[in-house]
């Protein structure tokens, strides 16, 4: 009774998500194949994090460790043709829970469509560097993009991806 009771909550948690996601995506979208493919692309980024969450030795619980959600969640932008090579990820060795995860997955791929479409990973000269280092008991990661596209400051922070940023990073994580 527990384990379907435990099965319910999630499954009910997922589909809201995907509901949550359905209903905004369009907002940063023009044509009904963009949102399609956005869609199918963050519900697929979300799906690989699951994956990687997993139990830990000892009875330590569950976790998906912090390198191997950027490096599974970035693979597709580093096989794309000119692309492959030019994505480092230099993170420390450390667990993450499913929320943790989930919410992070989130991140990263919003970042990355956004280097794909605006940033480094818009031409052939780009570099993404992401680096990370524990302070304390937080970590401090850094998104760091090289000869990308020249830059212009958004009008406002209004955008979606602003606001799933803001609300994952401040709320979640």
């Amino acid at each position: 009774e527990l384990l379907a009771g435990e099965m319910s909550h999630r499954v009910k948690n997922l589909l809201a998500l995907a509901a949550g996601l359905t209903n905004i995506t369009p907002r940063s979208t023009d044509t009904k194949e963009e949102m399609a493919k956005q869609l199918t692309q963050r519900l697929t980024a979300l799906g690989r994090a699951h994956e990687l969450v997993r139990p830990l030795p000892d009875g330590q619980g569950e976790a998906a460790l912090l390198g191997d959600l950027f490096t599974v969640l970035l693979a597709p932008y580093d096989d794309v043709g000119a692309f492959a090579g030019r994505i480092r990820v230099a993170v420390p060795r450390m667990g993450l829970g499913e929320k943790s995860a989930t919410s992070l997955a989130l991140v990263i791929h919003e970042l990355a469509t956004n280097s794909l479409k605006y940033g480094a990973l818009s031409n052939d000269k780009g570099l993404l560097d992401i680096s990370g280092a524990l302070v304390e008991d937080d970590i401090e990661i850094v998104w760091s993009e090289h000869g990308g596209a020249d830059a212009r400051s958004p009008q406002s922070m209004e955008g979606y991806g602003s606001k799933l940023l803001q609300r994952t990073i401040s709320g979640q994580l």
